[in-house]
């Protein structure tokens, strides 16, 4: 479980929160239309060893902030960025698992729900904190989504720092090991170097040598006040040794996170195409609207994925997807649950409280292994 908070700690900083006056605004935001009444609560898809000069994990720093009185947005982003400065963690920000030429592009995405406004970047290089790049597109711009040298410019004239190269020794050796056993000098049919690069890269995951998280490379973490106000955002490298310029579903509405203000928030790690065929997030958003809890409605998703996946390459010997996708999924009553393809012992997702942090067993749709 890692690094615990007191609950203590966490009572005091929550009733020192909940009993001030309502959140001063972030850069200018309109108050919430709604006052509803919620439990504060954090989720994200992993319980990261990542921690800030305090030792709070992600969800542990944007709880503390959300019980302080500031903005939802603001806690998870900051949340979400002790992970992309990490580079001991692989999959986010620096030290991301890099495309197939060796370079770390990132994309990131983020939602305001009080405001219902939203921020996003692809194929972003050299700025380790994407997250708050997709913010500032959110904050200062009347767009959505920036990608590539234009999300890079916005960066550098946002004041954000500009590297020519984020690798860290460990992920450039992985993006080295994966270009030996792949053979680029050998030129297969587009068809099958792809399946190749895909399958030694899951071989690479099953050794040891990738963290399977850090094969699909993504964070989601989305919040709730005492007040209902719900924000959330995504950030990851994408797939390990993608094609470059492959944006996933990370910063695309509806794909890698949705959510309504008023009804509740959805996000994803896994495979993003499957996701994107889908718009699971946004499916699964609609059936909170429609009264489902969120694990029913998380399941709903991950069966329209399943039914949608047809082709004979993306299953596995029995007829059923051959990959892994998982989704966090959040109401406005402060009800959530983390729901996947599949799971094993292992699979958790992280929640904090005033009771604290938690990992939380991810509920599977299917049974055994997208690998079986």
């Amino acid at each position: 479980m890692g690094h615990k908070i007191k609950r203590r700690d966490f009572v005091l900083a929550g009733a020192a929160g909940l009993a001030a006056a309502a959140p001063k605004p972030a850069f200018g935001r309109a108050p919430a239309v709604q006052m509803n009444s919620a439990r504060p609560l954090v989720i994200a898809s992993g319980a990261s060893n990542s921690r800030d000069a305090e030792g709070l994990n992600c969800v542990e720093r944007a709880f503390k902030m959300i019980a302080g009185g500031e903005d939802v947005l603001d806690a998870v982003v900051e949340g979400v960025t002790i992970v992309e400065e990490d580079p001991a963690t692989g999959g986010v920000g620096f030290g991301g698992t890099p495309n197939a030429e060796g370079v770390v592009q990132l994309d990131a995405c983020c939602m305001h729900g009080p405001t219902k406004r939203a921020g996003g970047v692809g194929g972003l290089e050299g700025v380790k904190q994407a997250a708050k790049v997709a913010q500032a597109v959110l904050q200062h711009t009347d767009h959505h989504l920036l990608v590539g040298d234009g999300a890079q410019s916005f960066a550098r004239n946002m004041g954000f720092a500009v590297h020519d190269d984020l690798n860290t020794e460990r992920s450039r050796e992985r993006w080295m090991e994966w270009k030996r056993r792949t053979d680029p000098g050998h030129y297969l049919d587009p068809a099958k170097r792809a399946e190749l690069g895909y399958r030694v890269g899951l071989q690479m995951a099953m050794e040891g040598l990738i963290d399977m998280d850090h094969f699909f490379g993504t964070i989601n973490c989305d919040g709730i006040n005492s007040r209902g106000e719900i924000c959330g955002v995504t950030t990851t490298s994408g797939l390990a040794f993608k094609i470059p310029g492959r944006v996933g579903d990370s910063p695309v509405l509806g794909a890698g996170l949705y959510l309504d203000g008023d009804v509740g928030a959805a996000g994803s790690t896994g495979r993003g195409e499957a996701n994107l065929y889908n718009l699971t997030s946004y499916l699964i958003v609609e059936n909170l609207r429609r009264g489902m809890s969120p694990k029913d409605a998380g399941m709903e998703g991950l069966k329209r994925i399943q039914a949608n996946t047809v082709e004979q390459r993306l299953l596995n010997s029995r007829g059923l997807p051959a990959f892994g996708i998982n989704f966090y999924v959040l109401n406005a009553k402060g009800e959530h649950a983390g729901v996947g393809m599949y799971a094993n012992e292992r699979s958790r997702y992280a929640t904090c409280t005033e009771n604290g942090f938690e990992a939380v067993p991810i509920e599977p749709l299917l049974s055994g292994s997208a690998m079986d």
